[in-house]
């Protein structure tokens, strides 16, 4: 029986996830905590109840339908969810006459996301594009993961993955060379300041990202360009420096930007890059130029 996954979205056209036009597949579940991550409804691999205040009628209809006991009325006059104890039945969700709650997160099998990427067969051929798993991690579920890369290459369907490098070399060397494209994130060469920004140390990451290149997988490392944490020209000397370490002549730059920040006020968390001004790329063209030196092809 093939398994089954749980997605938070299906972006059709997508543009920026890999070459020519792309369906990009986003699972949930990554064991990074990024301070400014876009998707933090992506980080628990299971459903997550999002709540809009300003939809929010105060009857604590929610409440009193939880199963759980998860939902209680805050002091601020806005309700908490209780992660640790939601189960995600989404009785809440069905029941709130404001429309103040929804969910992220649905189980879905592989002939379900099959069945949406494959309407856009002849614009990935058109184009060059083709289907991109995305997270979170993409290979925090390495069983549904695998299961649909095959079916995606059954097809001839152009495959790509968005990882941040953070698996074991166990599901890492499974999955990775299954990929036309691995989407690197490369978010510090330092493991005390990486693991300041996301959580986690840099040890496992570059192992995975020095086998990949050894393997002769193509990759295209990404770098999240963050102020404060690697925006700097030294912050760039040394990624670029890792880069040429490795073997690898390419990179993408990806300006900080923030598209993400209402979700943090959804999920009822705190958010760490408030008032931290967005970057566009002619902010960053001594920061690129930092690579062009070294000879590694730098784009946005």
């Amino acid at each position: 029986m093939k398994p089954k996954g749980i997605v938070f979205n299906i972006q059709k056209f997508s543009i920026h996830d890999g070459p020519g036009v792309r369906t990009t597949v986003f699972l949930k579940g990554c064991p990074l905590r990024c301070k400014w991550c876009s998707n933090p409804e992506s980080q628990l691999s299971r459903v997550q109840i999002m709540y809009r205040g300003e939809n929010c009628l105060h009857c604590l209809t929610c409440a009193r339908t939880c199963p759980e006991k998860a939902i209680t009325a805050a002091e601020n006059g806005r309700i908490q969810i209780d992660f640790h104890k939601c189960i995600g039945c989404l009785a809440c969700v069905q029941g709130c006459p404001g429309r103040a709650l929804t969910s992220e997160g649905e189980y879905k099998t592989v002939d379900e996301v099959m069945e949406v990427c494959l309407q856009d067969i002849d614009f990935y051929e058109e184009s060059g594009g083709g289907v991109t798993i995305s997270g979170g991690e993409g290979m925090a579920q390495p069983a549904f993961a695998e299961a649909l890369v095959l079916g995606l290459k059954e097809k001839g369907v152009h495959t790509a993955i968005e990882t941040t490098g953070c698996i074991s070399p166990e599901v890492f060397h499974r999955l990775a060379p299954l990929f036309d494209l691995l989407l690197f994130d490369v978010k510090h060469y330092d493991p005390v300041r990486h693991k300041m920004g996301t959580g986690v140390d840099t040890g496992l990451i570059h192992k995975n990202l020095r086998w990949a290149q050894e393997q002769g997988l193509t990759i295209l490392p990404r770098i999240p360009v963050i102020p404060g944490f690697n925006a700097d020209l030294p912050d760039a000397e040394g990624i670029a420096g890792l880069l040429r370490g490795i073997g690898l002549t390419r990179v993408q730059l990806l300006p900080f930007h923030q598209m993400g920040e209402r979700k943090y006020e959804f999920l009822n968390r705190a958010y760490e890059m408030t008032g931290v001004k967005a970057l566009h790329p002619e902010d960053l063209t001594e920061y690129q130029k930092v690579f062009l030196r070294q000879n590694i092809d730098c784009f946005f």
